[in-house]
Order: structure tokens, then sequence, then C-alpha cells
């Protein structure tokens, strides 16, 4: 693994003569591409990582009810992708342990590995062996950030990282070392996500505390008030945004509540400091927090601080978040630096600005995300391309006219309108190149032109997106085109 971001491209058949659409409505042409046999993609079973008797009655279920028979593929192929291929489970120390990569990146995302199970949380309650798999998750997560809280992708035993040389404090068993809010926010929101489908408390242990102490400590040293505080990061390597400015430390900002963030959810480092949306979700991260803290743990010290902080994030986002635009109102910028300065834009990863909702961080019919949401589903969004397969959101992490299907998923998570959610299906049945999974980004005009064919977070989410499509508006999984 030697490249920047392990791009693993095909030459299959792709999208082809498809009529690009804007937001909002359908597809006009037929997509003219060689349709796949839908054979399944899974390893066989015995060579399956994990086998959740849940997961798989979910599949049979959902699946019956599919009428496009490419979309059932999909599904089928998707949404266990996580279990199938990623996981590894054992006991440590007496308690469970799970490390899960990310696909084909072979180290442990705090963000990612949050997000690949989360999906499954609605089962565990009728599955035993996966509600023990997603506690080891927790847990190894706890193992991680009392290494580093600092550190965004840890490895497994004695594995050495490709970027053991980065200027950072690196150590054994790190990974990578770029400092994003959402790292320590991911844990949060699965542990809350856990306890909340299972009623179990029994990860909430001594060991857990100290972590979400250590959480809360770094989030306010971030804030910069005093000092810019311990950490920097430097790399020698030709990617801009794979390294640090400021001599490691990022570029200025005037402190006024908000926590720094020296890289966003892509790894990309922020050219301003601030990054909304995942101020946004510490806010939601540390009401989660507090509602553990007050319920299960009864840590009163934690809840109070981590109040605290809570309200001045949210108060910092209220005077520092909207910009006035020409054209659309009041929306959300994705950066600021307190200064004044504002990046109007979204990226890909979650959280983004477009992901907000599905975080329940902001209400999706709020006045505001809808104006921002507008503006970034439409060609005045300098990262929104339109092409002759597809039309969505991309990112700086994969150069222009790269589309990210994890964009197009978020559109359908956070949306209302059935027009917006069947043509959100109708990309993504199109655009995987015959391949049968979701990828990191595809060309806006030729999809077998792809990044990462072995992004699990992808994979799940779209399995995610289907359930839910089948529960809400299920005549949607109908024939799609």
């Amino acid at each position: 693994m030697t490249s920047r971001r392990n791009f693993i491209k095909s030459t299959g058949i792709g999208v082809a003569g498809l009529a690009a659409s804007s937001y909002g409505n359908l597809f006009a042409a037929p997509f003219l591409y060689e349709p796949p046999d839908y054979k399944s993609l899974r390893p066989v079973i015995d060579k399956r990582n994990f086998v959740s008797a849940a997961v798989e009655e979910t599949i049979s279920r959902v699946k019956k009810e599919i009428s496009d028979p490419e979309l059932a593929w999909l599904f089928e192929n998707c949404f266990p992708n996580t279990l199938d291929t990623t996981v590894t489970f054992t006991e440590l120390d007496g308690k469970p342990d799970t490390f899960v990569i990310t696909g084909d990146i072979h180290a442990m995302w705090l963000r990612d590995s949050s997000a690949q199970v989360w999906p499954y949380l609605p089962l565990t309650k009728q599955d035993l062996p996966l509600r023990n798999l997603i506690a080891g998750v927790i847990n190894r997560q706890v193992k991680c950030i009392l290494l580093d809280p600092y550190a965004n992708a840890f490895v497994d035993g004695n594995e050495i990282s490709e970027w053991k040389s980065d200027i950072t404090d690196m150590k054994p068993g790190i990974h990578e070392r770029k400092w994003e809010i959402d790292s320590l926010c991911y844990p949060i929101r699965l542990a809350h996500g856990y306890w909340k489908a299972t009623g179990d408390t029994s990860v909430f242990d001594a060991d857990w505390l100290k972590a979400m102490e250590l959480v809360v400590d770094t989030f306010i040293v971030q804030q910069r008030k005093q000092n810019a505080g311990p950490y920097s990061f430097k790399r020698v390597t030709a990617w801009q945004t794979d390294t640090v400015p400021g001599n490691g430390m990022g570029n200025p900002l005037r402190p006024v509540g908000l926590i720094c963030s020296v890289f966003r959810p892509s790894d990309d480092a922020t050219i301003f400091p601030f990054l909304i949306p995942s101020n946004y979700f510490a806010v939601k991260s540390l009401r989660q927090l507090i509602e553990l803290c007050e319920n299960v743990t009864g840590n009163k010290a934690l809840a109070s601080k981590s109040r605290r902080l809570a309200d001045e994030v949210e108060q910092a986002l209220k005077q520092f978040a909207v910009h006035q635009h020409l054209n659309y109102g009041n929306i959300l910028a994705y950066e600021v630096d307190g200064f004044g300065n504002r990046l109007i834009m979204d990226d890909s990863n979650v959280p983004s600005i477009l992901s907000l909702p599905y975080l329940d961080c902001i209400d999706k019919n709020d006045v505001i995300y809808q104006n921002t949401r507008k503006f970034l589903l439409s060609k005045d969004h300098c990262w929104f391309f339109e092409g002759k397969a597809a039309s969505g959101i991309g990112s700086p992490h994969t150069l222009p006219d790269k589309i990210w299907p994890m964009t197009i998923i978020m559109q359908a998570l956070t949306s209302s309108n059935a027009d917006e959610i069947k043509n959100c299906l109708f990309m993504l049945k199109t655009t995987h190149a015959g391949k049968g999974f979701m990828h990191e980004s595809f060309n806006k005009d030729k999809p077998e032109d792809y990044t990462r064919s072995w992004f699990a977070w992808a994979n799940t989410l779209f399995g995610e997106l289907i359930i839910k499509v089948h529960a809400e508006h299920p005549e949607f999984l109908k024939t799609v085109d």
C-alpha cells in the first residue's frame, strides 16, 4: 500500500448514454450498459469473517420484497459487507474485542468502524453474537482513544504503519495521526446507539469513562483559547491537502468557542480550522454523553463539563456558522476561522453539511439547512458535478469530476421528495460499473473510472438506505428506471 488514498481502479463495463438530471427530477433516458448476472458476490459462508443470523434473515426478507433485480442484488452484496469481510472478533481481558478494517486499507478508523456497524444496531436485540461484536467495537475504540485521542486510525497488534515517518507524535499501534473532531464523536454516537438499542451497560466501565473524559478534555484544548495545544502534524508529500500549513498547526484562528479540527473527515487538511459540520456533530455527541453520564454511569462532573462545552459550542455556531449568500439566503459555511473568513462548500465524507439531519444534528426542515441544501446540490457549488452518468457532490480528496456514492446515499437519506429519492436509487443502481458494490467515487461521465473497489462503509450505508426505503416507501424498490 504505497499510494496516498490506495485508489483501486477498474476497467469494467460502465454506464454510457445516460441523460444528466438536476436534483429532484428523474432521468429521462434508459441506462445503456450490460446488466450483471446477479450472482451473489459475497464470500462463501465458511470464508465470511462473521455471520449474523439476524442480518441474514433481514437480507432474505427485504430482498424478496425488492422488485428491481439489480437493487436486490446490490443490497445482498453490500449490506453484509462489513461483517463478511472487515471484522475480526475475539475476547481480550475477558471482554469482547472487535477490530474493523475500512476495506482495502488494513487499518481501523474510529469514524469508519462506528459507521460500518451502525446499521446493524436495530438487529442486536434478537442476535446476541451481533450484540457482542458491536460491544467489541466500542471496547476497541476505548483502547484506541486512550492510546492517543488525536489519532484517527489504528493498526492491530504489531503492524507497522506506512505513515510511521510522519512528523508528529507517532506511537506503536497508530496508523495515522490526523486530528479530526469526528473521530471522537463517532465512538460516542455508537456507544449511545448501542445502549438505546440493547439496554446493555457492560461497556460503560472505568476505561470507557476515562476515554470519555479524555475526549472532552481534548475538545476543550482544541478550542485553543490559551494556546495552540500540543498537537501538530507534518508529512513529506506532494499532496497539498495531506499535510498542514502553519508549521503543522493549521492556519490562524481567533478563539470563539468553536473546536479546531486540523483535518476533515476526508482526511484532508482544513483551510479554515473551525469545521462547521464537525462542530455540530460535537454538540450532538456531547449531549449524548451527558445522557449516558446521567442515566448510566452517574458521573455528574463529566456531565456538567460536557454540558458547559456543548452550550458554548452551540452558541458559537449560532454566531459564526451562518453566511448570507447572494442567491440562497442564509446558508451554513463549511469552515470558518473566527475572523470573519469562511469557506462555502461541502465535502463528501460524513459529517458533511448535507448529512447533518442524518446525524440528528439539525432538523431537515430547518430553513437554513434547506437553503444550504439547495445550494450544495446546484451548479453554484464548486464540488457539485453533473455528467452523463450522474450528478452529485464530490471532494477535493478525489479531485474534480468524481462523485461519491456516499453523497448520493446521503442525499436520499435526508430527503422527503419521492422523485429525488428514486433518482438517487437510479444513480446508485447504474454507477457501480457492473461490480455490485459501492465505490469511494466515480467519474461523472464514466463510472468505470472509480476509486476504491472495497470501501465497506459505503456498502453498509447503501444497505441502510435500502432498509429505510423498504420500511417507508417500498413502492420505490420496484423497477427503478
